[in-house]
């Protein structure tokens, strides 16, 4: 008897330990990329509702990619809705590997997990569903138009956090 509730106990102290590690945790949420191959014209949105307008948040973008994934960096392009239908675009760059090649992120098989802030203390104005749609704006040595399918990329994420 005093094995079982020993398991009882050690399952329950597991449990509380992964809660609390995500406990900044106000939304997330991933979307899969078919066939590991983001489609230049395929953008990925995230709907979510704010009541808190006081308090400041991190946003960022998760991705997962595998070693399929071909370059160092990534461009995207970010759009924030705002309940009222006003919008913010951004351009963002990240590295993908360090120096030697080897790609960033976590996770011990070839599937890396980054994540990438976005935005730093945001704090949003009113209440309302927003939206963030995230597209991939890879080019190739400089031309115009751009990858048609990045290779690589299996899911994309949005992430909210308490500051």
């Amino acid at each position: 008897m005093k094995t079982k509730s020993s398991n009882i106990l050690i399952t329950l102290a597991i449990a509380l330990f992964f809660i609390a590690c995500d406990s900044k945790r106000i939304y997330d949420s991933y979307q899969s990329v078919e066939n590991q191959s983001w489609n230049l014209n395929t953008k990925k949105t995230f709907s979510f509702y704010v009541k808190d307008t006081i308090n400041k948040n991190n946003l960022f973008v998760n991705i997962r990619n595998n070693n399929n994934y071909p370059y160092s960096n990534l461009f995207l392009i970010t759009q924030l809705t705002f309940p009222n239908g006003e919008k913010i675009v951004d351009t963002l760059e990240y590295e993908m590997t360090d120096n030697l090649g080897n790609f960033l992120g976590t996770g011990f098989s070839e599937l890396k997990e980054n994540k990438l802030f976005y935005k730093e203390n945001v704090m949003f104005p009113t209440s309302g569903e927003y939206k963030v749609s995230i597209a991939q704006a890879m080019r190739k040595n400089g031309e115009v138009s751009g990858i048609e399918s990045l290779e690589g990329i299996t899911d994309v994420g949005f992430r909210i956090e308490k500051n």
